[in-house]
């Protein structure tokens, strides 16, 4: 028999026999404190929140003078009771010392709370940190396994990328430890450590290959837990395990891992509601995912494995919904068969008849992610994503909501119409807006004829009501101007919807109001339609009652009052009689309050008085109107069916000046100093007007007005000659003209400013003009001359300039690019100075002489004070 038998135990020597004598006279000495039960009790006793302070204050003070005592046998507890004072949000940071001084304890029970109370209440001070450190290293280096777990734990938990430097070494040796307790805590630390200080993943690489032969289950998950996040993280260490394990090792060893998981028998050591050991099936599958991606190799070595999975797990708990969910997203995230894709589209079928709504909500969840991979399989579960719809809870019904419209095409649509309409009906109102436009989008993609069209948009302008968005207006007012043989079902549908109360209906009322004012002459006297209602025994009072009724509701808004005014002012041309009835109307908004209103009840009185004669010009019917294009919210104005018209771009194309290609690089080259670089917004091209408006056919105009200076001026083609001057034929001065008054912009000049010469060179002289308008004191025009003082032609003539960013440089298009001898050229430039600021310009011409191409460049700053003060 050994001295252990005996009872004597050789490492209770006489240090720890006086230690003990101590502690013993110690407590003698000093009453024991509140036990950390006793402190919660009377902290939930507490009836307020002032009474709740006072005993955590009291104790706090007690704990402080417990701790200027260096010897105190209580520290433990009264550390156990500051981490709960900690817990409920009050300061405790003055227990850091204290924590250092248990975890010094050679007593396991006073390291485990000096360890705790580390990891709460340690900051990022650096002496405490070397104290921790130094503390933590001689830890790992234990014979105590439980106190090398401590250690590791706590590094996981608060280490600092300083302290995972210099600790990550000894965490890489105990992974290699025999005890698998050690290896588990150890390989969690190297998990944490990485995810902290991720160039630390080369040094623990060699150690994980030895993880997944392990056949003790702990370690095998933080293994597989460790090499995921490698894997995620850096793509060397995941292409390493790809191609130095290679596939032959590492993914036909988790699948035999995973298959002898599946095929085992009962343990109930691993066993979690039937299954065996989930929680290391669910890590498997994850890695599988991630070596999967994108490999067709390792795809292929999966598919069996995930099948196998997928066919012989129970359902009928939690657990193995869990583990089927993971093996649904490897199965879509790989590169795996056709049949295994419909499989998992099955199982996230039958997710949606679960009655738990969590399981329901994770399946539209992953159903959404998957509809664009295959929507064949997706499909085939349509109806049950329709009564989904349908569901109490509001997360899963949006996002059924979601993906039947990812659903929709054009073999579904008018079923899935139906369906939808039904759910925007009975929606709540934060699904409405959204709901409705997403379905005017899939009528404009898939709408069978214009017809269903029309009728589609109707409904959804009832069932949606005010929450309509403001393009579901405009999409439906451009379908009914385009599509003109509908024009007379929807004058009348729309009247049978105006009729009714539409106080909660404003965007129905715009536009009712709009395609009655447009067409009503069709709702009275147009021929009946053979598929619709028509309105019997309608009389033009009849509808100008309801309209009287629109404008004198309070309910309506501003908006709706002024599609109404408008709508009744057409009316007007669209009726046979009742003219006076509508003038009165229209009369009466002449005072309005509101300023839009009164502006617009102004104006249309005049056109039935001094203007009468041009109120059947004005108010005819509008053309049809042009394709509307997508806005930002999504909505898409394209007409299923149609494609663009592509006369349209070409004619846009036609009519705008074909500007000369530049060097971009030229470009760069103009704003080559530094402090340019940072001011100048942009250099602009004399061959590309900055206001590239379309040229029309105004000839007549042009020749009229060529001697005048525009405030908006008309860009012309660069090929084309300069308009020569004309005799003013309109005064200025001539306010009787109202065509003219506004458009000229001939004021006279203020302030003479001397011309600049800003280039001499090679024969060629560049002069700038500088006036400065006295309607416009912060516009600066300038006129370019440049002068062909040799004896050869220059050609390809090209002036650029750049002003700094406080300034706004405009430039109108030369007089030619041609320059003969002792000719000349000249441009309009335009810079605004609002900051008044001195004026820098940076020149660059180019141009083709005798000798070759020539580029130069120059800057002016030598502006004479008049010209930007």
């Amino acid at each position: 028999m050994n001295a252990s038998e005996h009872g004597f135990n050789p490492a209770f020597n006489m240090a720890s026999i006086k230690q003990a004598i101590n502690e013993a006279v110690e407590r003698v000495r000093m009453p024991a404190p509140t036990r950390l039960r006793d402190l919660i009790r009377q902290i939930r006793a507490a009836r307020t929140a002032a009474e709740e302070r006072t005993v955590v204050n009291k104790e706090c003070a007690y704990i402080r003078s417990t701790f200027r005592e260096e010897d105190s046998v209580w520290r433990c507890r009264n550390i156990a009771k500051l981490l709960y004072i900690h817990m409920l949000g009050y300061p405790a940071h003055f227990g850091q010392l204290e924590c250092l001084k248990l975890i010094a304890s050679p007593r396991f029970t006073d390291k485990r709370i000096g360890y705790l109370g580390a990891m709460l209440l340690l900051d990022e001070r650096q002496d405490v940190h070397l104290l921790i450190t130094n503390c933590l290293k001689n830890d790992l280096n234990s014979s105590t396994q439980f106190v090398i777990g401590l250690a590791l734990c706590t590094l996981g938990a608060i280490a600092s990328p300083e302290m995972a430097r210099d600790l990550a070494a000894e965490v890489e040796r105990l992974m290699k430890s025999p005890n698998a307790y050690i290896r588990k805590k150890a390989a969690l630390c190297a998990f944490r450590i990485i995810r902290r200080v991720p160039e630390l993943m080369e040094m623990f690489l060699p150690a994980t290959r030895s993880l997944l032969t392990e056949k003790n289950h702990g370690v095998l998950i933080t293994g597989v837990t460790l090499i995921t996040e490698m894997c995620e993280n850096s793509i060397d260490t995941l292409n390493h395990f790809k191609k130095e394990c290679g596939h032959r090792e590492i993914v036909p060893n988790l699948v035999r891992i995973l298959k002898n998981l599946i095929l085992a028998g009962y343990s109930p050591e691993h066993d979690v509601s039937g299954v065996s050991d989930p929680f290391l099936q669910v890590k498997i599958l994850r890695l599988l995912r991630i070596l999967g991606r994108n490999d067709v190799d390792a795809s292929e070595a999966m598919n069996d494995i995930l099948a196998q999975v997928a066919t012989n797990t129970e359902t009928s708990k939690n657990v193995g919904n869990t583990i089927l969910y993971e093996t649904v997203l490897s199965i879509m995230d790989i590169k795996s068969e056709s049949g295994l894709r419909v499989l998992a589209v099955n199982i996230l079928g039958r997710f949606l008849l679960n009655n738990d709504k969590n399981i329901r909500y994770v399946a539209l969840n992953t159903l959404l992610k998957t509809v664009y991979v295959d929507t064949s399989a997706v499909q085939r579960h349509r109806s049950t994503i329709l009564e989904c719809l349908k569901d109490p809870d509001v997360s899963i019904r949006r996002r059924a909501m979601e993906l039947s419209f990812a659903l929709v095409n054009s073999n579904n649509i008018r079923t899935m119409m139906k369906e939808l309409l039904l759910f925007l009906e009975r929606a709540d109102p934060e699904f409405k807006a959204q709901c409705s436009s997403n379905i005017v989008m899939s009528a404009e993609r898939f709408a069978p004829n214009k017809r269903w069209h029309l009728e589609t948009l109707f409904k959804v302008l009832v069932a949606a009501g005010n929450y309509v968005r403001d393009d579901v207006v405009a999409c439906t007012i451009q379908l009914i101007s385009e599509a003109q043989a509908q024009q007379g079902y929807a004058v009348c549908a729309l009247w049978r919807a105006l009729e009714r109360d539409t106080a909660d209906k404003q965007p129905l009322a715009q536009v009712a109001t709009w395609c009655i004012g447009e067409y009503g002459d069709l709702l009275l006297y147009g021929p009946p339609s053979e598929d619709i209602e028509a309105p019997v025994n309608l009389t033009e009072d009849e509808v100008i009652d309801v309209y009287q009724r629109l404008l004198w509701s309070p309910q309506n808004t501003v908006v709706t009052k002024q599609y109404t005014l408008l709508s009744l002012t057409k009316l007007s041309t669209r009726f046979q009689q009742g003219n006076e009835k509508i003038r009165q109307i229209i009369d009466t908004f002449g005072s309005n309050l509101h300023i839009e209103l009164q502006q617009r009840g102004v104006e249309f009185s005049q056109l039935f008085r001094k203007y009468e004669h041009l109120r059947t010009a004005l108010l005819e019917r509008m053309p049809p109107m042009e394709t509307a294009k997508p806005q930002a919210n999504g909505i898409i104005g394209l007409v299923n069916g149609e494609s663009e018209i592509e006369e349209d771009k070409t004619m846009i194309l036609e009519q705008l000046p074909v500007a000369a290609p530049s060097d971009s690089s030229a470009l760069l080259d103009l704003l080559g100093s530094s402090e340019f670089d940072t001011e100048i917004p942009a250099v602009v091209d004399n061959n590309t007007p900055v206001t590239a408006a379309p040229v029309i056919n105004n000839n007549d105009l042009l020749d009229l007005l060529g001697g005048l200076d525009l405030s908006t001026p008309i860009s012309a083609p660069p090929s084309f000659p300069q308009v020569q001057s004309t005799p003013q034929i309109f005064s200025p001065t001539n306010t009787s003209n109202f065509l003219v008054d506004g458009l000229l912009n001939s004021s006279p000049v203020q302030n003479e400013i001397p011309s600049l010469v800003a280039f001499d060179k090679l024969g060629l002289k560049i002069v700038l003009k500088l006036e400065r308008p006295s309607e416009t004191p912060d516009l600066l025009v300038i006129n370019m001359l440049a002068q062909n003082v040799g004896s050869m032609e220059l050609t390809e003539f090209l002036f650029q300039a750049a002003v700094p960013k406080t300034f706004q440089l405009q430039m109108l298009s030369p007089s030619g690019t041609v320059i003969p001898p002792s000719g000349q050229v000249t441009q309009v430039m335009k810079v605004t100075n609002i900051n008044k600021a001195a004026l820098r310009m940076r020149l660059r011409i180019s141009y083709t002489g005798d000798s070759g191409p020539v580029l130069e460049q120059t800057e002016v700053n030598n502006f004479p004070p008049l010209a930007w003060q």
